[in-house]
């Protein structure tokens, strides 16, 4: 299943791709736009995926606000404490190697011992942490 977004004038802002792994819904957010740019844009999205029925949510480093990853924003936090309030697993898939914040690579790999928040470097890898 696919499910698009669009703005108020028909343009796509993004669509949903639907992944069932092992009886768990997991939604995986396409797009070429920043999509969460802050704590109530991650709120936003959180509530259409669930009421959409999904169990948990993947989205790509690119569609994340840059300040996401700037700890001392703390945007990362803010959004990633609605996911945790809601009980909804998040992925979020890209490239985290150029970070070179010593604050970032601990909080990445934090979350992945944690496991409700994951950091993965492919959709598969995603997909396989979420759907377990």
């Amino acid at each position: 299943m696919t499910v698009l977004f669009l703005d108020g004038n028909n343009n796509r802002i993004m669509k949903i791709i639907s992944h069932l792994v092992n009886d768990i819904k997991i939604a995986e957010i396409i797009s070429d736009k920043i999509v969460i740019q802050s704590a109530l844009d991650g709120l936003d999205l959180l509530g259409d995926i669930y009421y959409q029925g999904f169990d948990k949510l993947i989205i790509y480093e690119k569609n994340l606000t840059p300040e996401f990853f700037d700890l001392k924003t703390k945007i990362a936090g803010d959004i990633l404490q609605k996911f945790s309030n809601y009980r909804m697993s998040l992925a979020i898939v890209g490239d985290f190697g150029k970070y070179e914040s010593k604050s970032i690579r601990d909080f990445i790999f934090e979350s992945n011992k944690a496991k409700h928040i994951n950091f993965s470097e492919t959709l598969e890898d995603a997909l396989n942490r979420l759907g377990n």
